[in-house]
C-alpha cells in the first residue's frame, strides 16, 4: 500500500520541538500501522495466494487424478478390449478347430463307410462265389451220387431179377414136383405150401396196384415204428445192406424171413428177423388182394442210417 503524505501544520516556536516529536511519533505510529496494514494485507494476499496455489494444486491434483483415472479406465478398456479380442480370436480359432475336426471326422466317416461298402461288396462277392462254388460242388456231388445210386440201383435190380428168376425157377420146379407127386398119391400127401397162391414183389414196380399198395403199407409199418432201436448198435459195425424177402400170409402173419443177401454181420441179420417178427401181425389182405393170393413175398434192400429204410 502507498504511504499517505504527512500534512505539516505551523506551530508556535515554543511548542515546536514537542510537536515535532509528537508528530514524529504519530508519524512513526502511523507508518507502523500502515506497515502493519500492509503486512497484514501482504499476509492476507499471501494467504489468498497460498489458498489459490493450494486450490490450483488441488485442482491440478484433481485434474491429474481425473486424468490418471481416465488413463486407467482407458488402459482398462484397452486391456478389456484386448482380452475380448483375444477371447474372440480364441473362440474363432476354437470354432475353426471344431469345424476342421468335424470336417476331418466326416471325411474319416465317409472313408470308413466307403471301406465298409467295399468290404461288404467284397464279402458279398466272396459269399456269392463261395455259394456258386458250393452249389457247383453240391451239384457235382449230387450228380455223382445220382449216377452212383443209379448204377447201384441198376446192379441191385439186375441182381434181384436174377435172384427172382432163380427163385421162380426153383418154385416152379417145386410146384411141378409137388403136382407130380400129388397126381401119383393124391390121398396120401399132406397139403403143400407150394400149392398156396403166392404173389411176389421183388422191386418197386408191378402192374398189380393192390400188391404195390400192400407192400408200401407193410414197409411203412417197419420204417415208422421204433424198430431202429433194435439194430442201432449193430448198424454201427461195418456191413453191407442186406437183401431180405419176407413172406406174409393173408391174415397178416409172417410165414418166413429169408436173407437173400447177408449183411455180413450175423447178429445184424438176426436183428432184421427180429424186427420183422416184432411188428407182426401186419394188416390182413384186402378182399381184392386176398382174392388173388394166399401169401405175398416182398423183397426189399434194408438200409440203416438214423432209421431203417427199405428200398
Amino acid at each position: 500500500m502507498a504511504q499517505p503524505n504527512a500534512v505539516s501544520l505551523p506551530l508556535p516556536m515554543s511548542a515546536a520541538a514537542g510537536d515535532v516529536a509528537t508528530r514524529a511519533a504519530e508519524r512513526l505510529a502511523a507508518e507502523q500501522e500502515v506497515a502493519a496494514l500492509i503486512e497484514a494485507e501482504r499476509q492476507a494476499a499471501a494467504r489468498q495466494e497460498a489458498v489459490k496455489q493450494a486450490s490450483v494444486q488441488a485442482e491440478a491434483a484433481r485434474q491429474d487424478a481425473i486424468r490418471q483415472e481416465a488413463e486407467r479406465q482407458a488402459a482398462a478398456q484397452q486391456l478389456a478390449a484386448r482380452r475380448d479380442a483375444s477371447r474372440a480370436e480364441a473362440a474363432r480359432q476354437d470354432l475353426a478347430r471344431q469345424d476342421a475336426e468335424r470336417q476331418e471326422a466326416a471325411r474319416l466317416e465317409a472313408a470308413r463307410q466307403a471301406a465298409a461298402r467295399q468290404e461288404s461288396a467284397r464279402q458279398d462277392a466272396a459269399r456269392q462265389e463261395a455259394g456258386r462254388q458250393e452249389a457247383a460242388r453240391q451239384d457235382a456231388t449230387q450228380q455223382a451220387a445220382a449216377q452212383q445210386e443209379a448204377a447201384e440201383l441198376a446192379q441191385r435190380e439186375a441182381r434181384r431179377r436174377a435172384i427172382g428168376r432163380q427163385l421162380d425157377e426153383e418154385a416152379a420146379r417145386r410146384d411141378a414136383a409137388a403136382a407130380a407127386a400129388a397126381s401119383v398119391l393124391p390121398s396120401r400127401l399132406p397139403p403143400s405150401a407150394s400149392s398156396l397162391r403166392r404173389g411176389r414183389l421183388f422191386g418197386r414196380a408191378d402192374p398189380n396196384v393192390e400188391l404195390l399198395r400192400y407192400a408200401e403199407a407193410w414197409a411203412r409199418k417197419i420204417q415208422l415204428n421204433l424198430t431202429f432201436d433194435q439194430v442201432r448198435e449193430l448198424a454201427n459195425r461195418p456191413h453191407s445192406n442186406p437183401l431180405v424177402t419176407v413172406a406174409i400170409r393173408s391174415d397178416g402173419s409172417v410165414e418166413s424171413v429169408t436173407l437173400v443177401v447177408s449183411s455180413g454181420v450175423a447178429e445184424l441179420d438176426e436183428a432184421v428177423r427180429r424186427v420183422v417178427q416184432s411188428q407182426a401181425p401186419y394188416p390182413a389182405f384186402s378182399p381184392a388182394l386176398a382174392g388173388e393170393f394166399d401169401v405175398v413175398e416182398i423183397r426189399r434192400s434194408w438200409h440203416f442210417d438214423m432209421a431203417i429204410r427199405l428200398y
